[in-house]
């Protein structure tokens, strides 16, 4: 697999910065949880943690509703990454995200499938299950790919590229998107950053939530005195963890912060990015 990492020629140099906004929709197989959650202390091995579940199960009961009308007040378009098997249990809320203009990209068949776990059989095998399910319940067959953990097999591009992906978001060794050069076709690398996302910030590390706006404010508010390199950031929230109240908060006003500074940096989505490499 070969890359290309030379800045697009389409990227708009006069605001280098683009941030992107993604909203991670996610899910887990019935004999399954999340592995970090919000008591901190996990269970035992062999013990299947209900509250994780319940915990997740937020998202797209709740989270992912309020998270669309934050959206929808803000005049902000999104990529929600959905994980298969929550496309099949709400078909009705891919309907709404399409509905609003959003796009809908694929995030495995449910978390606890780790690509880099399995065969290439088994992770074709369930590649092809998510993209029949999201188009089924959306309407749109999916254009772009992010694995759980962000974590792909050694095959994972070439089985994208395949299936005719636009693009994927394992990737975290460049500033702009690239394409990839696989035994089977391309496929856009788009970068995926972590310095704004509530997941690490929040749940792993403990923040308060409004570290969230904080660290996005200081990096937009020092950015004109960064070197001019194009680059991208990401604004991400789980519908499970930022689509409650205390995170809506942050979200609205990182939209906000992004709007008051639209004279240094764009708001855009990954599938915007992708294009510029086709």
């Amino acid at each position: 697999m070969t890359a290309a990492t030379s800045t697009p020629v389409a990227w708009p140099l006069d605001r280098p910065l683009a941030l992107s906004v993604s909203v991670m929709l996610e899910a887990w197989s019935d004999d399954s949880a999340p592995g970090i959650g919000p008591m901190g202390n996990p269970l035992k091995a062999g013990v299947l943690d209900l509250q994780g579940r319940s915990w997740a199960d937020y998202g797209p009961k709740v989270g992912t509703w309020r998270i669309l009308d934050a959206l929808a007040a803000a005049d902000v378009k999104a990529v929600f990454y959905v994980s298969g098997i929550l496309a099949e249990r709400y078909p009705d809320l891919m309907k709404a995200i399409v509905t609003a203009g959003h796009d809908i990209a694929a995030h495995a068949w449910a978390q606890n499938i780790v690509p880099a776990y399995q065969t290439e059989a088994e992770e074709r095998a369930d590649l092809l299950r998510c993209i029949s399910t999201i188009e089924a319940t959306s309407g749109r067959r999916p254009a772009g790919w992010i694995s759980p953990r962000c974590t792909p097999s050694a095959v994972t591009s070439a089985l994208l590229a395949e299936q005719g992906f636009a693009w994927h978001s394992d990737i975290f060794d460049t500033d702009v998107p690239y394409k990839l050069e696989t035994p089977r076709g391309s496929v856009v690398g788009v970068p995926f950053t972590m310095e704004v996302n509530d997941m690490p910030l929040y749940i792993r590390y403990g923040n308060e939530p409004r570290a969230f706006t904080q660290i996005l404010e200081r990096l937009l508010a020092n950015w004109p005195d960064a070197p001019k390199r194009p680059c991208c950031l990401d604004i991400t929230v789980h519908a499970h963890v930022f689509g409650r109240p205390y995170g809506i908060i942050e979200l609205i006003e990182s939209l906000r912060l992004a709007r008051r500074y639209e004279a240094l940096a764009r708001l855009t989505t990954h599938a915007e990015l992708a294009a510029l490499c086709a």
